[in-house]
């Protein structure tokens, strides 16, 4: 399976963007999906996950509140909605997936995550 991410552009802070994680080759559907991101300079970190089974999401806490994942398993897609945006959320955004078999504590891991996508890059000007 190959992952792609889109959705992503140069808004103002406070402005909306909703990114999309699209695959080819095989659904989603049978995946946990991650999102994290890339700061120029920094190391890539979680931003947000939600499982295949029984749909339980996870978000860091700089994101908690402002940021909701989703998926649509018939699609076969995955969603961020990211509202409320701020400057420091810029960064190149990637999608990723993980076995249903992953713990609760290494959902929030990059090593969970076997199954990378190219990243969308997301401006955030104030």
């Amino acid at each position: 399976v190959q992952l792609q991410a889109s959705g992503g552009g140069l808004v103002q802070a406070g402005d909306s963007l909703r990114l999309t994680c699209a695959a080819s080759g095989r659904s989603l559907g049978a995946y946990n999906l991650g999102w994290f991101r890339q700061a120029p300079g920094k190391e890539r970190e979680f931003v947000a996950a939600i499982r295949r089974r029984g749909g339980t999401t996870y978000y860091a806490d700089s994101v908690k509140g402002r940021f909701t994942i989703s998926r649509d398993i018939a699609k076969g897609t995955g969603y961020l909605q990211m509202n409320s945006l701020k400057p420091e959320d810029t960064a190149v955004y990637y999608c990723a997936t993980s076995p249903q078999s992953t713990i609760t504590s290494e959902m929030y891991s990059a090593r969970a995550y076997d199954i990378w996508g190219k990243g969308t890059l997301v401006t955030v000007s104030s």
